[in-house]
């Protein structure tokens, strides 16, 4: 899909990986010749049906429960414009940069596939803006997932014609003036064109891909810290022996077991209390770590599968059939498959935020550890850990409201034709907070982690784990007395950011 630093846009072939590549502003994007000349001959079609007599939904009537209306040819123009304004209706925070740059890709991409009817100008419009990094501002709320994301993207349409508001290098801009910085006139939109640009699931499936990005991540973290936790705990290694896993063979569960095995051998603290150990089990938070790391990992890649579909799938209406000469309506726009998707990866990346809870809460509870309590020495005088684990409770609880189904939820829109809805936008906007509050508590763990090693010297750690202790230290100085708290979180929550993925494995 594209060499030597531009990724061309076709669509297909597009990944999780490239989608990473180009949010984050490191690809330069453009449209596939293959796919510019696919979508010319769509567009042959949809001149056709404007030089007939044939109502065609869309492309000369009116839209949702006006689709009856039949408009004149010489309206057709103002007829999509005025339905980019109208559509204009979102409030609320605007999405970030990164779900506006996804959204910019995601449109371009479904629009190169050759079936919207668009003219390859348009497609050319939307890359050149993510290009130069004019993002339009896109209101995060007012779209209820069916047809399609019609609010945030009439927003992120907006700019091409000169309309609403743009984002450059953090300033808000009239899009006047940011078309003039990416070097594009305002565009007249011809048929069709204002409906192919804000039908579909865009909205909702940028901010699910950027969010099982972000989850891939932290399934991993959560196996460190929690080997790290292990071994502050004094816990064994023995849940983790390959053989307990070969007869239940969950594809994560054996990558999470076998991360966790390899990450503990070697280490001075486990050889420590290998021999009259008193304790026969370690609690769950510990021992059944593989289980419930695995199912959560065996979530993110069905769900990485479904996210890679959408990403190159044609979700607006109707759609154009050049070889048939056919226009054919459906609803593709139904954000149904990228609401349960993201409802179903909130609750699992929510289980690693409460099985994270509890390894928090182990390592401050002295009654069962032998670490000092809430990993301080002169407890009493001091508190140490014992809001940090709080705080991780408050989140883990704050993910169960989150963890709600907004797929279940539906209503009736546009005179009730539009009469069952996915609720998808919603399920991803709080999938991302969950994301956000997950990785606040695997930071909080690790802070506590590594406490507890500190805790446990001259004793050490395998070669791997001493490594992300020192990672840590490097940063967060260890825990002497009571300080602040707030400010060693957010360099805990920072510095898992700038870990590579070689860090991770």
């Amino acid at each position: 899909m594209g060499d030597g630093g531009v990724i061309e846009v076709s669509g297909a072939g597009l990944d999780l990986d490239r989608f990473a590549t180009v949010v984050a502003g490191g690809a330069r994007v453009r449209l596939a010749d293959s796919a510019r000349q696919a979508v010319v001959r769509a567009r042959a079609v949809v001149e056709s049906a404007v030089a007939g007599d044939a109502a065609v939904y869309g492309i000369n009537t009116g839209f949702g429960d006006l689709a009856n209306v039949r408009i004149p040819r010489d309206q057709l123009c103002a007829l999509q414009e005025r339905l980019i304004l109208s559509h204009a209706a979102g409030v609320g925070e605007a999405l970030p940069d990164e779900v506006v740059r996804g959204m910019l890709l995601l449109r371009a991409n479904a629009l190169a596939a050759g079936h919207s009817g668009v003219r390859a100008e348009l497609i050319d419009g939307l890359l050149r803006l993510l290009e130069q990094d004019v993002l339009p501002v896109v209101p995060s709320r007012g779209s209820v997932g069916a047809s399609g994301d019609l609010a945030p993207l009439a927003h992120l349409a907006l700019p091409l014609l000169g309309r609403g508001r743009v984002r450059v290098e953090g300033r808000v801009l009239p899009a006047e003036e940011g078309l003039r910085r990416a070097g594009l006139e305002p565009f007249v939109l011809e048929a069709k064109e204002g409906l192919a640009l804000i039908n579909g699931t865009q909205a909702m499936t940028s901010q699910l891909a950027l969010a099982t990005l972000r989850a891939r991540r932290l399934v991993r973290l959560a196996d460190l810290f929690g080997a790290l936790s292990t071994d502050a705990l004094r816990g064994t290694d023995a849940a983790f022996d390959a053989r307990l896993h070969r007869v239940r063979p969950h594809p994560g569960q054996q990558a999470s077991a076998r991360n966790l095995w390899h990450l503990l051998q070697g280490s001075g603290i486990r050889e420590s209390h290998r021999e009259d150990d008193i304790r026969v089990q370690d609690p769950y938070c510990l021992r059944c770590m593989p289980q419930v790391h695995g199912a959560v990992r065996d979530v993110l890649e069905d769900v990485r599968r479904r996210v890679e579909v959408e990403m190159n799938s044609v979700t607006d209406n109707p759609l154009v059939y050049p070889e048939e000469g056919e226009i054919l309506s459906g609803g593709n726009f139904h954000g149904e498959p990228m609401a349960l998707a993201a409802d179903a990866l909130a609750i699992a990346v929510a289980e690693l935020g409460a099985i994270s809870e509890r390894r928090i809460e182990k390592l401050t509870n002295h009654s069962f550890s032998a670490l000092p309590p809430f990993l301080v020495e002169d407890a009493g005088l001091n508190s140490g850990f014992m809001i940090a684990q709080v705080t991780a409770a408050a989140l883990a609880s704050e993910n169960k409201t989150l963890c709600h189904p907004a797929s279940v939820d539906s209503i009736p829109t546009s005179a009730d034709k539009e009469d069952h809805v996915s609720m998808g936008m919603w399920a991803a906007i709080k999938l991302l907070q969950v994301v956000e509050n997950v990785a606040l508590i695997l930071a909080i763990e690790w802070l506590a982690a590594a406490q507890g090693i500190d805790l446990l010297r001259p004793l050490r750690s395998s070669d791997r784990l001493e490594g992300l202790h020192s990672d840590l230290r490097a940063r967060v100085a260890s825990w002497d007395r009571d300080r602040e708290m707030a400010p060693d979180i957010e360099r805990a929550r920072e510095l898992m950011e700038s870990l590579t993925i070689e860090d991770l494995e």
